[in-house]
């Protein structure tokens, strides 16, 4: 997908890979997400300053990064925003260590992100879509969660 960011994860996930701490497996693993929820910030091809603040505060909350790890995502994010070519090596992570409740649980964080400035675009439903496929979240699941997300904006 993104040079950068495969570099980053790259890093992270051998490291994870190798260490014997559960806790820090997952916690690298959850980066990968991370790189599709700023993926989702350029789906319609404007970065808002209202999603990319949405990105952070899920990847403080929910994939528990600290400050530094999520301004050089972020960054590294909008260096090379205009390098994507797959979404595949972020979502087979995911399908590889995620259970199906934490699936469903980041196709609604994706779903906040695209609400994060009042509007769904067609290109980030579209992303929605082609990650909850990815990840395997079946469509009953991806509704509800787009009705949760709707709910909590």
């Amino acid at each position: 997908m993104l040079d950068a960011i495969r570099r980053f994860f790259d890093t992270n996930l051998t490291v994870a890979a190798e260490a014997k701490n559960a806790a820090r497996r997952e916690h690298a693993y959850r980066l990968a997400a991370a790189a599709l929820l700023i993926e989702m910030t350029r789906a319609d091809h404007e970065v808002k300053g209202i999603e990319r603040d949405a990105v952070a505060r899920a990847l403080r909350r929910a994939f528990e990064l600290d400050e530094s790890e999520t301004e050089e995502l972020l960054a590294l994010g909008e260096q090379e925003a205009e390098h994507a070519t797959s979404l595949y090596e972020f979502t087979r992570l995911i399908n590889l260590h995620f259970d199906a409740q934490q699936k469903v649980h980041f196709v609604e964080l994706l779903w906040q992100v695209a609400l994060a400035d009042g509007e769904i675009d067609k290109y980030e439903e579209h992303l929605v879509r082609k990650v909850a496929d990815l990840t395997h979240v079946p469509h009953p699941a991806y509704i509800r969660a787009k009705h949760q997300a709707i709910e909590r904006s």
